[in-house]
């Protein structure tokens, strides 16, 4: 999945994107290197980011969202507003990558339900200028995991259907450091729900000070696509449904590494090399839905 921000206050680049052609632009030359979907968000999400109104984020993400699918790409949103996701889905949107799990508008699962869309749930526990101060657990992947379940549970209530469904333990959100390690070291068991699984990790707070130097300022996010990298094939060889980059060849050539090495380790014909995220099960339901 490559990012495309349509946002002037990204943490990952500073805006660089900003504007419908640089988005748009930027969406195919991730497609070029190797992406299964496109991420398109008009809204950031980084530490302290303030909200935007939802005409702004309209504004920003459904002409981008409207020619990239136009072009053929197989396009998500990244939103936690129904009133966003439901315009992006009618532009050919189909996917929706909710970074609040549902909780931040509640009228989001009855849109999902009414649309048949696949959808991203992820673990959230607050806005961007308050969550920090969430990132307290008494163990973080049986609080997380027990948190999905939860979102899950609400899901259903609403009408959706397991088959749209896909988790995100939620880098980052409410996991300012040492939080996150956990999550990634038991994917498998995050995996063993029965649900796809996204791991979003790119350029993120915690790689950058992993590889702070010696003077302990961490690395600037440009400088975490190796780190990046390495989690992606992590995460494929334990089985996640995709990795969410910002920059997308590394990640791409990762992953096909992951798969010869679970296909080597499990003597099976191992996964397609190309296409597995868009050609999943979800994204043809996604697809066959939304139309």
């Amino acid at each position: 999945m490559g990012v495309v921000n349509v946002t002037p206050d990204s943490f990952s680049d500073g805006g660089r994107w900003y504007g419908v052609d640089a988005a748009v632009e930027r969406g195919h030359a991730l497609l070029a290197q190797g992406a299964d979907l496109l991420d398109v968000g008009g809204e950031s999400t980084r530490p302290d980011a303030t909200r935007v109104p939802v005409d702004e984020e309209l504004a920003r993400v459904l002409p981008v969202v409207e020619r990239l699918a136009a072009a053929g790409a197989v396009v998500s949103v990244d939103t936690t507003r129904a009133e966003v996701a439901r315009a992006a889905v009618e532009r050919g949107a189909v996917l929706v990558n909710d970074v609040s799990g549902g909780l931040a508008d509640p009228d989001m699962p009855h849109l999902v339900a009414r649309t048949g869309v696949a959808y991203v749930a992820m673990h959230w526990r607050g806005h961007a200028d308050v969550m920090d101060d969430h990132d307290v657990y008494d163990d973080v992947v049986v609080d997380v995991r027990a948190e999905l379940r939860e979102r899950v549970a609400a899901l259903r209530a609403a009408g959706v259907d397991d088959a749209q469904v896909v988790l995100d333990p939620g880098l980052g959100f409410a996991k300012a450091g040492a939080s996150n390690w956990p999550l990634l070291a038991h994917l498998p068991e995050l995996v063993a729900e029965g649900f796809p699984v996204l791991v979003g990790a790119s350029r993120k707070r915690f790689l950058g000070h992993l590889l702070a130097g010696a003077d302990g300022v961490p690395v600037p996010p440009t400088q975490r696509d190796d780190a990046t990298a390495a989690i992606s094939a992590l995460a494929a060889a334990d089985g996640v449904w995709a990795v969410r980059v910002h920059e997308v060849a590394a990640s791409a050539a990762a992953v096909r590494v992951a798969a010869r090495w679970r296909a080597a380790r499990d003597g099976t014909a191992g996964w397609a090399t190309t296409g597995t995220t868009a050609r999943s099960a979800t994204g043809r339901a996604a697809r066959e839905g939304a139309r």
